[in-house]
C-alpha cells in the first residue's frame, strides 16, 4: 500500500480518472436517453411502452447492481464485471441505429440498464476506498459532478446532429466515439490502478465500514430511496411529453442538457454541504425535487425549464447525496453488496413509478402530478426516522 501524500494523490487521480469515464460513457448513455423517447415513437411505440420501456431499463439497471455486488464480494474481483457492465452498457447506445422495429429498440434500451447495473456499484465500492480523506460527499460528488458533465454533452452533441440532419440513426452512430473513449480510459484505470483497496489502511477499512451486518438504517434508506425514485420518472416519458406540446425534436435533448448541467453543479455543492451538515442537506434537496412535476406536466411548456431544474437537483440527489448516506453504514466485507441491494430496492420504486406514470400520463396530468409528489414526499419522514446519530466527519474518519 502506497502511504502519505503519494497516496492521497494516487487516490484523487483514481477518482479523476474513473470521472472522465463516467464523463465519456455518459456522453454516449445519456446522448442516447435523451432521444429515446423520441426514436421509440417514431418506430411505432405509444406513451405507456416508451414509460414502461424506460423504467424496465432502470429497474433491471438497479436490479442487476445487487447481484452484481452480491458476485463481486464472493469472488473478491472487481475489474472483470466493470468491463462487462461498460461494454454493455455503451455498445447498445450506438446499435439502435440498426434497430428497425419498436420491439428491438426497447430491447436494446433494457440492455443498457442492465449494463449500467453491472458496473456502478462495483465503481461506487472503489471510489469509497477514497472517501476517508477526503470525504463521501466530496468523492461522490466529483464522480456525479463529471457523470453530468457527460450527461450534459451528450444531449449538446445530439440535439446538434438532429438540428442538421434530422435522423435518429445518424445521431446514434456518431455516439460510437465516445462510447471508444470511455473504455480507452477504462483500461487506463485498470492499468494504472488494479487495486483500488490499497488507498486505505486496514484501520482505516475498518472505521468506514461502520457496522457489524445491515442496520435498520440501512434498510429505511433504502426504503426512503424506493419512495424517491418511485416519483423521479425517467426522461423517455418527459421527452415524449414535450414532444406533445410542440417542442421540436431537435430542441427536446437541450432540455436533458440543462437538467443534467444542473446536475452536475448542484453534485459539487451538495455533496460539500452534505459533508458539514448531513442530513438536512438530503431533506431539502427532496422536497424541491418533488415539486419538478407539475411545471413539466401541467403548466405551459416554457415553464417545463424550471421543472428541469428541479429534476436535475432531483438526478444529483439520487446519483450524491443518497450514495453518501448508504455509504455511512456499510456493514464491514460487504460493501460492494450494500451498495447492490440498495439499488435494487432504488430499482423497484423506479419500476412501480414508470409503471404508474406511463398508466396515468393517457388518463389524467393532474393525478401523475399528485402521485409523483406524494410518493418523494413519503421518503422524507423514513430518512428522519433512520437518523439515529450523527455521523463522523471527514477529519476523524483520516486522524488514524
Amino acid at each position: 500500500m502506497v502511504k502519505g501524500a503519494a497516496s492521497g494523490s494516487m487516490a484523487l487521480r483514481f477518482v479523476l480518472l474513473m470521472g472522465m469515464v463516467d464523463l465519456f460513457g455518459d456522453t454516449t448513455y445519456s446522448g442516447g436517453a435523451s432521444m429515446n423517447g423520441l426514436f421509440l415513437a417514431s418506430v411505432g411505440a405509444g406513451a405507456a411502452v416508451i414509460s414502461i420501456a424506460g423504467g424496465l431499463s432502470e429497474f433491471l439497471n438497479y436490479l442487476t447492481r445487487g447481484l452484481s455486488g452480491y458476485f463481486a464480494d464472493r469472488i473478491r474481483r472487481r475489474w472483470p464485471l466493470v468491463f462487462v457492465g461498460y461494454v454493455l452498457n455503451l455498445l447498445t447506445v450506438p446499435a439502435l441505429a440498426l434497430a428497425g422495429h419498436w420491439q428491438v429498440a426497447a430491447g436494446l434500451i433494457v440492455v443498457q440498464g442492465v449494463g449500467r447495473g453491472v458496473r456502478k456499484p462495483l465503481v461506487q465500492a472503489m471510489l469509497s476506498y477514497t472517501s476517508s480523506r477526503y470525504g463521501k460527499g466530496w468523492v461522490y460528488g466529483v464522480n456525479a459532478s463529471l457523470d453530468y458533465a457527460g450527461r450534459t454533452l451528450g444531449p449538446l452533441v445530439v440535439a446538434g446532429v438532429l438540428l442538421l440532419t434530422t435522423e435518429f440513426r445518424t445521431a446514434y452512430a456518431l455516439l460510437v466515439i465516445p462510447a471508444m473513449l470511455a473504455l480507452i480510459t477504462l483500461t487506463m484505470a485498470r492499468i494504472r490502478f488494479p487495486a483500488p483497496s490499497a488507498f486505505e489502511s486496514p484501520e482505516q477499512q475498518h472505521q468506514a465500514e461502520v457496522t457489524e451486518g445491515f442496520t435498520r438504517s440501512y434498510w429505511l434508506y433504502l426504503a426512503a430511496g424506493a419512495c424517491f425514485a418511485a416519483g423521479l420518472m425517467n426522461f423517455e416519458l418527459i421527452s415524449f411529453h414535450l414532444s406533445r406540446s410542440g417542442v421540436t425534436r431537435d430542441s427536446v435533448p437541450l432540455f436533458l442538457a440543462l437538467a443534467t448541467a444542473i446536475g452536475a453543479l448542484a453534485s459539487l455543492g451538495l455533496g460539500k454541504l452534505y459533508d458539514r451538515v448531513g442530513l438536512p442537506v438530503v431533506l431539502v434537496a427532496v422536497v424541491a425535487t418533488a415539486t419538478f412535476s407539475p411545471f413539466v406536466f401541467l403548466l405551459p411548456v416554457h415553464l417545463a425549464l424550471v421543472g428541469m431544474v428541479l429534476w436535475g437537483i432531483g438526478q444529483a440527489t439520487q446519483d450524491s447525496l443518497l450514495t453518501a448516506l448508504v455509504a455511512g453504514v456499510l456493514p464491514r466485507g460487504r460493501r460492494n453488496l450494500a451498495f447492490g441491494l440498495y439499488y435494487a430496492g432504488y430499482g423497484v420504486g423506479w419500476l412501480v413509478g414508470a409503471v404508474a406514470a406511463g398508466l396515468l400520463y393517457e388518463r389524467s396530468h393532474i393525478a401523475l402530478v399528485a402521485f409523483a409528489a406524494v410518493a418523494q414526499l413519503l421518503s422524507v419522514p423514513i430518512f428522519l426516522t433512520a437518523r439515529r446519530r450523527p455521523e463522523p466527519r471527514p477529519a476523524e474518519w483520516s486522524s488514524g
